[in-house]
């Protein structure tokens, strides 16, 4: 039996603007931006529906403005009777995944990703880190110049997106020289982000201490339905081992091929992207042009969704 599922957006799917017609339609809009904006200790409407961009897209705001808006249009779409059989989020939108499948409360999972960015946040302004997107390399073949090549310092394998988009993360010397090896080799395309820093790499380890101990005093329900992982690839409805990969992910490749790989494999034949932006749209039609993807990030993008 084909099922649903719903897939939740990381850092980088915020725009300026975002969340503002909700707000003016929503009742459960203003509650959750209203509650946000007073945990968080900044003005998280102000940032999200007038900018500027330059504040909006500092870690420390923009995982939780993506976070409470993702989990506005997962309500909204709740109280329409949409409801997924399996659901995944890319890096930070793994909470809003587990607050949607109802393992973690939408306030636990505030608590939680705004500790998440502000260390990240601490983090990246201690270390000089970037990213880079490479396109048209196998991720075998990646880890294969990684691991052959003589260049110093830290860069690793930080997301494996689709089979023909693998994004390496590290030092910004070490992930620039890498770069060149990964041209070398024949990539098609290499283009450095424009990120706040080296996620997902062994740079932020220090942000992992205060998230553990945030993660181990947080109450983790079992989930109505399979959450897919990120360091895995994989389903589970174990709350304990959730946890365990939540600390784990934040320096370990987001395995996004194999969740929504193994998603497919386990029924998935429709995927709803539930928050800002359309990056996980893209994402998964070059894994899979079979399924079908829909996203909803507006106000007339919900009034009018309908299951494909």
């Amino acid at each position: 039996m084909p099922k649903k599922a719903f897939v939740f957006p990381g850092q980088a799917s915020q725009y300026v603007g975002m969340g503002s017609d909700f707000y003016e339609k929503s009742e459960i809009a203003r509650s959750h931006f209203d509650a946000a904006e007073s945990r968080l200790g900044f003005p998280l409407k102000e940032y999200s529906f007038n900018g500027p961009l330059n504040k909006l897209t500092r870690t420390a705001v923009t995982q939780p403005a993506i976070f409470t808006l993702s989990l506005i249009v997962y309500e909204e779409l709740k109280q329409r009777g949409f409801l997924p059989e399996m659901v995944a989020g890319h890096s930070l939108g793994e909470y809003s995944a587990l607050v949607a499948a109802g393992s973690l409360s939408f306030a636990d999972g505030l608590n939680l990703v705004k500790i998440r960015s502000e260390q990240m946040q601490i983090a990246t302004e201690k270390t000089t880190g970037t990213m880079a997107a490479i396109v048209g390399l196998s991720i075998d073949k990646v880890r294969e110049v990684i691991a052959a090549s003589s260049v110093i310092g830290v860069c690793n394998v930080a997301n494996y997106n689709s089979p023909s988009q693998i994004v390496i993360s590290g030092e910004t010397h070490s992930v620039q020289m890498m770069m060149n090896e990964m041209k070398n080799a024949g990539a098609k395309m290499v283009v450095e982000l424009t990120v706040g820093g080296a996620f997902h790499s062994e740079l932020m380890a220090d942000a992992r201490i205060e998230l553990k101990k945030a993660l181990n005093a947080a109450t983790f329900q079992q989930p109505f339905c399979p959450i897919y992982l990120n360091v895995t690839g994989k389903a589970s409805v174990d709350p304990a081992e959730i946890r365990q990969r939540l600390i784990e992910q934040l320096t370990s490749p987001v395995l996004w091929n194999d969740s929504i790989q193994s998603m497919i494999a386990d029924g998935a034949d429709t995927f709803v992207e539930v928050g800002p932006g359309k990056v996980l749209q893209g994402i998964i039609k070059r894994i899979s042009s079979d399924i079908k993807i829909s996203g909803i990030s507006t106000w007339p993008e919900l009034t009018r969704f309908q299951w494909i």
